[in-house]
């Protein structure tokens, strides 16, 4: 049984507590901004399924004898930019090109420049503040010392 994080979650040689904890928060940052990223993503999905409803909607509106309304439908909602100049593609092309690139590079060179490319050293640390050392179930230091898992069991019992 391993009592130490994998090596590539453990600490460089030489690299201090508070360049492990900036580069912790550095991560924990970039984890938001995927989280943003996803409902910028799930917009997209909506506004295309709204698009494809509003569609179907505008039909029915028109063939319930509502053609006043059904031209608005057409001509002030359907097809329509939900931001200027902008579909929700474009949103999400802007914003991975532009912010989240710029973001994740920065994030990619403080790992590679600060930490030898090792990523979630802060966590593994603090993981390895809280986990118990006295073989309890679910606090295992690493997925090779699970038993009975036979994705990580090396077949020798651990």
């Amino acid at each position: 049984m391993n009592e130490h994080p994998t090596p590539e979650h453990r600490r460089p040689e030489g690299v201090t507590d508070a360049t492990v904890e900036a580069v912790g928060k550095l991560s924990a940052a970039l984890d938001h901004i995927e989280d943003a990223r996803g409902h910028l993503y799930a917009f997209h999905r909506l506004m295309g399924s709204a698009e494809s409803t509003l569609e179907e909607a505008t039909t029915m509106v028109r063939d319930a004898g509502h053609t006043d309304l059904a031209d608005a439908l057409d001509r002030d909602a359907l097809g329509a930019n939900p931001l200027p100049g902008m579909w929700s593609f474009q949103m999400v092309d802007e914003f991975d090109d532009g912010f989240y690139a710029r973001a994740k590079g920065l994030h990619q060179r403080a790992l590679d420049e600060l930490m030898g490319g090792r990523r979630h050293v802060f966590e593994a640390e603090m993981k390895e503040l809280r986990r118990t050392r006295d073989g309890r179930e679910g606090h295992e230091a690493t997925p090779a010392d699970v038993e009975g898992d036979p994705e990580y069991d090396d077949g020798a019992g651990s």
